[in-house]
């Protein structure tokens, strides 16, 4: 028996020499290291892919396709938590990058459960066998799936970045990401370095799973031999000695389960105190239940009766005067409840009397938002009762435009009453702006100096209305902007022309397909605002705020854009054909594939926008900064690029035939500006390439040759 003992160890002794080098580093260092490697492993699996997904996203040649569900509802669940923007609903992305997307969510998925797998199973993940590490339970073998869980999943990540997350979201740093992660990582290394120079060297993660961290170069120890009494104590013993031989200390912490089996007295009475809290805890939970709904019961009864005495004498037939109409009315709108709603909006409709409307009016606005819903439906009623009246009958047309024009008033008082409470407030598909029908009476909605922050207004009329210095996004409940509970007006597919929103808010707001054509948006902020192939045709929007807005394929023909701002907007294949852009800031914007034809860019910035395949074709730019600008096969026929600066620009590919690249000279006595000489813009081309540009005449290249410009046919 000694020979293969001896053999045994000599196997063991030269398969040990060689991982001499890692495995001489301390047990600690390596645990370190092996962790280290697995994270990276994860992280790697996750960021290669996703960095992929988002080069591809960025290219211009790939089919646009609505983000992938999984990816929706994960981007949402990750948004709320972490404080980031609130989801601008589904977006559309590059085809590949929903694939490369996926794969960067279920790879991390995929490698941490197998790392977990093999934990639970072998007690080492790959790195760790590389490093000499090996987790184990008190009997010394592979801790088992249930403690690899509660090891990993509970104590090394769930407990530290928990904590973390509440320090940080009730304090100062919120809503800073970079300080949640650096505290995360701060709290998730304390876990693993810190709490083992405690009693038993265990970290939390190893207390709580019951497992130990231990040398997989150390051989278990052999109990030997004895009587069977010592034998007997030796089996008892043998995991805590193992533990002892290869951590180098003794655990002096008993398990919970040793606990309760050394004290049942103890046990027994927690299970008892525990049981009577439950049980006295549901008695007045259940108890303060019945109360509320006995309480709730009584007050409906109430009201119902007094419901009904009102209506009775509310009836044409009671005699009642116009005064004590008046006051039931408003003790009417006092009950507050949905019959009293539905009641007061089928009166508003149906009453003739003008002091009456007013009193119903005010009843209804004491009412508050509760009225809305009701409202709401008496008015997409009266609207399609309006479009299906034929244009022979005046009289029952004008009657039915006058009752919508009340209920349209009345809507109008309530959301100017409750500024700032409108959060979520559904008005979709409701008829709030002007008809347009001849002969009839208009309503003009004002709301000026207005809070609608989160109002729901999807597909609604909302002609001519007026919301000057009017707010369409909020904070939320956090009192933060730009977090995941921000207040944001869904005003996508919305009529809006000739709407006023001079000095509004609208930033980040939705306006997907919205028609804003002929709108005045002077001064409005609409940064990061989605306007997805909405138009915008005659809209003026000098000096307003545009900055990091999505407006693909929208349309801003004819458009007044004077010294707005677009830095970093995106207008794929936006139309702005005859757009005036004077002074318009387009730097660093995605101006791919967009129609210029005919429109004024004098002094626009465009230094290092993309105007990629855009049409640029009579075009004046005169004055405009094109520094760096990307500009490859675009359209330049016909343009004024006369004291542009194109510096650092793209032109491979880009059509020049007939453009202007230096002014003539004029006669002083006709010439109303004073234009620069020639010689003062010689830098306007200086070192840019032409080589590869096209339709370029005698006098172009000349020009270019002489300021600086590179072609093979300059001298």
């Amino acid at each position: 028996m000694a020979t293969p003992i001896v053999r045994r160890s000599a196997s063991q002794s030269s398969q040990s020499k060689e991982p001499k080098k890692v495995n001489s580093l301390p047990l600690n260092t390596r645990r370190f290291a092996a962790w280290a490697t697995e994270i990276t492993l994860v992280v790697v699996s996750g960021l290669v892919p996703f960095g992929l997904g988002v080069y591809v996203n960025s290219r211009s040649e790939f089919n646009r396709v609505p983000l992938n569900p999984v990816l929706v509802v994960t981007e949402r669940a990750i948004a709320k938590p972490l404080a980031l923007p609130v989801s601008y609903g589904i977006r559309n992305v590059a085809g590949p990058t929903n694939f490369l997307w996926i794969v960067a969510l279920l790879a991390p998925l995929t490698l941490s459960w197998w790392q977990l797998y093999l934990l639970a199973k072998t007690g080492s993940t790959i790195p760790k066998r590389k490093f000499g590490v090996r987790v184990v339970n008190e009997q010394g073998k592979p801790p088992g799936l249930a403690a690899a869980i509660a090891r990993e999943g509970l104590g090394r990540w769930a407990v530290p970045t928990a904590i973390a997350y509440i320090l940080w979201r009730y304090s100062f740093a919120f809503p800073n990401l970079g300080l949640f992660t650096f505290l995360a990582v701060l709290m998730v290394l304390g876990e693993g370095i810190a709490l083992p120079s405690r009693r038993g060297r265990r970290a939390l993660h190893d207390w709580l799973a019951g497992t130990y961290t231990v040398d997989a170069t150390r051989p278990l120890p052999s109990s030997g031999r004895g009587n069977e009494s010592q034998q007997q104590q030796e089996v008892e013993e043998l995991a805590p000695v193992s533990m002892a031989m290869l951590t180098g200390e003794t655990t002096n912490t008993p398990s919970l389960w040793r606990r309760m089996r050394q004290n049942p007295s103890l046990t027994l009475f927690g299970v008892a105190l525990t049981s009577m809290i439950a049980v006295l805890a549901t008695l007045v939970a259940t108890q303060v239940y019945i109360q509320t709904q006995q309480t709730r019961r009584e007050t409906k009864q109430i009201n119902s009766q007094k419901f009904l005495t009102l209506v009775q004498k509310l009836s044409p037939n009671s005699g009642a005067t116009n005064e004590e109409r008046q006051s039931m009315i408003l003790a009417m709108g006092g009950l507050n409840d949905q019959q009293s709603i539905q009641f007061l909006t089928d009166l508003l409709v149906n009453e003739t009397n003008p002091m009456l409307l007013n009193t119903i009016q005010q009843a209804l606005t004491g009412v508050g938002l509760p009225a809305i819903p009701e409202l709401k439906t008496k008015n997409q009623f009266l609207s399609s009762e309006l479009e299906s009246v034929g244009s022979n009958t005046t009289q029952e047309r004008e009657l039915r435009q006058q009752r919508l024009h009340i209920n349209q008033q009345t809507i109008n008082k309530i959301l100017s009453v409750y500024s700032g409470q409108v959060a979520d407030i559904d008005l979709s598909r409701i008829q709030l702006g002007q008809s347009g029908t001849p002969g009839s009476s208009f309503f003009n909605l004002v709301l000026d100096n207005v809070d609608l922050a989160g109002i729901d207004l999807k597909s609604a009329n909302l002609n001519q209305a007026s919301f000057k210095n009017s707010r369409f996004r909020g904070t939320g409940a956090d009192g933060r902007w730009d977090t995941y509970d921000d207040a944001i007006a869904d005003l996508s597919q919305a009529q809006m022309k000739q709407a006023n929103f001079t000095d509004a808010n609208l930033s980040r707001v939705i306006m997907n397909r919205s028609d804003l054509s002929r709108a005045t948006l002077n001064r409005a902020n609409l940064s990061h605002a989605r306007l997805i192939e909405a138009d915008l045709s005659s809209t003026q929007l000098v000096g307003a705020d545009l900055r990091g807005a999505v407006l693909e394929k929208a349309s801003f023909t004819g458009a007044d854009l004077g010294d707005a701002k677009f830095n970093e907007a995106n207008l794929y294949a936006a139309r702005l054909s005859r757009a005036i852009a004077i002074g318009t800031q387009l730097s660093f914007a995605n101006l791919t594939n967009t129609d210029w034809r005919g429109a004024d860019l004098s002094g626009a910035y465009l230094d290092r926008a993309n105007l990629s395949n855009a049409n640029l074709s009579a075009t004046r730019l005169t004055g405009a900064i094109l520094r760096s600008a990307k500009l490859e096969n675009t359209n330049l026929q016909n343009a004024d690029l006369s004291f542009v600066d194109l510096r650092g620009a793209n032109v491979t590919g880009a059509d020049f035939q007939g453009a202007i690249l230096a002014p003539g000279r004029q006669d002083p006595e006709d010439q109303f500006v004073q234009m620069p000489e020639i010689g003062s813009i010689s830098a306007v081309v200086q070192g840019v390439d032409f080589s590869q540009a096209k339709n370029l005449d005698t006098r172009q290249l000349a020009y270019i040759c002489t300021q600086g410009g590179i072609h093979p046919r300059c001298p």
